[in-house]
């Protein structure tokens, strides 16, 4: 990718296909004059003051389209050079032929993500910011439009901002004692020290926590559906995801191939695959659908075991539990509506150990449900996030980010390690050298060609 700043770009801004408006955008050092070359307005753009719309026509030979051009003059604009965005007629022949005309008249076809890549490098935009663009204009849910705002806002980089600075800091200070030894008593680096190491590694990994739930919010948590034949796994999935796709009947073994829907709820996305039932079977189709079960448990993030309640356990059922321990499941004991012969302790015995706590404990989730009458759907919505293991706040939604910050916390904790045990201070400055790099990679201060080409290939034309 071509980093050249000195020429002029132009592409359409908005999505193709019928609409009452399109935008096509110019950005460079002779933006206002090309627009001007094919505008007819009342007055010259080249006179007029930024931050100002004027109404005319855009014609080359003949009439292209009346448009209303936007004038922002540098540095106040989305580029931070001098931009020129047309407003014409939807559609793709006007927003086409206007494009036409202005790369006639002087500018380049612009690249994907041309445009916010000249706001990254005018300073506009550090490079977390410049990536919440594209992940505002993918969001799928609102929480990942909430995310990406937040990001866009530049939270999540003055927080890792902060930490950069600390890290040089105690970068500086460690590098004083090497180079002072004689002076402080020695090349170790002191407690205090290394507490504060620590605390920035810490702080930052703090971040991570919110990696999986970034991911979820972007990809969906696989969720599937088990249990015995007859259970209402059916009859549930339908009420779980509000509407009637998989078929429900009293004969067993109605299901047989997957059936999936994605829903959200509590800012991640859930694809929920109701599956055959767990039983052994003569049938032959029946038991393809029961290994495809099979094949989806394995698949999956969550299991959504659905529990007849209103009857004994019995050893089919316990084989279930046997297959699910270990697993993050959320367990509906369901037909509620026609008694509670199953206890949730009891239930809960079968797949989190004796005396077990924390996360295995919090892995497991009981609760009652009933088809019939929707009791416990809502309630079961909600554990589902629980039971996934995700915590809302500020979110890593790209992995790069995720995975430079973890290169970041990982060379803390070497320093903070071999500081701790006394190692010289240039062992622990070697450390604190690669955390910092990585900080600033992941904020843009210290980026590759091919990064920047990584990044912003895969934003669309015209942003």
């Amino acid at each position: 990718m071509s980093f050249a700043l000195d020429d002029t770009i132009a592409a359409i801004a908005t999505a193709p296909g019928e609409a009452g408006l399109a935008v096509v955008r110019v950005s460079g050092t002779s933006a206002i004059a090309i627009a001007d070359r094919v505008f007819r307005g009342g007055a010259p753009l080249t006179g007029a003051a930024g931050n100002t719309l004027h109404h005319g026509w855009l014609a080359g030979d003949a009439r292209v389209d009346e448009v209303v051009a936007a004038l922002f003059r540098a540095p106040r604009s989305y580029t931070r050079e001098d931009v020129v965005e047309f407003s014409c007629h939807g559609g793709s022949m006007p927003a086409r032929s206007v494009l036409a005309l202005l790369l006639a008249s002087g500018a380049r076809l612009a690249r994907p993500g041309e445009f916010t890549l000249r706001a990254f490098l005018h300073g506009r935009l550090d490079l977390v910011q410049a990536e919440a663009v594209a992940e505002l204009i993918g969001a799928r849910s609102e929480s990942m439009q909430r995310a990406a705002l937040s990001r866009l806002g530049g939270q999540l980089s003055r927080e890792m901002r902060a930490q950069l600075e600390a890290l040089a800091d105690a970068l500086a200070e460690v590098e004083a004692r090497v180079d002072f030894a004689e002076d402080v008593g020695g090349v170790e680096v002191p407690a205090e020290l290394v507490a504060r190491i620590g605390a920035i590694g810490g702080a930052l990994r703090a971040h991570l926590r919110g990696a999986a739930w970034g991911r979820a919010m972007r990809e969906g948590v696989p969720v599937v559906i088990v249990g015995q034949p007859n259970a209402g796994k059916s009859s549930l999935f339908n009420r779980l995801v509000g509407e009637d796709r998989a078929i429900v009947a009293d004969v067993p073994g109605t299901t047989r191939d997957r059936v999936s829907a994605t829903l959200e709820r509590e800012g991640a996305l859930f694809t929920i695959s109701d599956t055959a039932g767990l039983r052994e079977t003569s049938d032959g189709v029946e038991a393809l659908g029961i290994a495809r079960a099979h094949a989806a448990l394995e698949d999956s993030a969550v299991a959504i075991w659905v529990l007849d309640g209103s009857r004994a356990l019995d050893d089919a059922d316990r084989a279930i539990a046997a297959r699910l321990a270990g697993r993050r499941v959320l367990v509906a004991l369901h037909k509620a509506d026609r008694g509670e012969v199953v206890s949730e302790d009891g239930v809960r015995t079968l797949l989190v150990p004796a005396g077990a706590a924390g996360a295995a404990a919090e892995s497991v989730a009981v609760v009652r449900t009933s088809a019939v009458t929707g009791d416990g759907v809502e309630l079961a919505l909600d554990a589902l996030a629980r039971v996934a293991g995700f915590v809302a706040g500020e979110t890593l939604t790209v992995e790069r980010q995720a995975h430079t910050l973890e290169s970041a916390c990982a060379a803390l904790d070497r320093a903070a390690a071999v500081g701790a045990a006394g190692e010289p201070g240039e062992i622990v400055a070697l450390e604190l050298r690669e955390a910092l790099s990585a900080l600033e990679e992941l904020l843009g201060q210290r980026v590759s060609d091919d990064l920047l080409e990584r990044v912003f290939s895969r934003f669309c034309i015209g942003k």
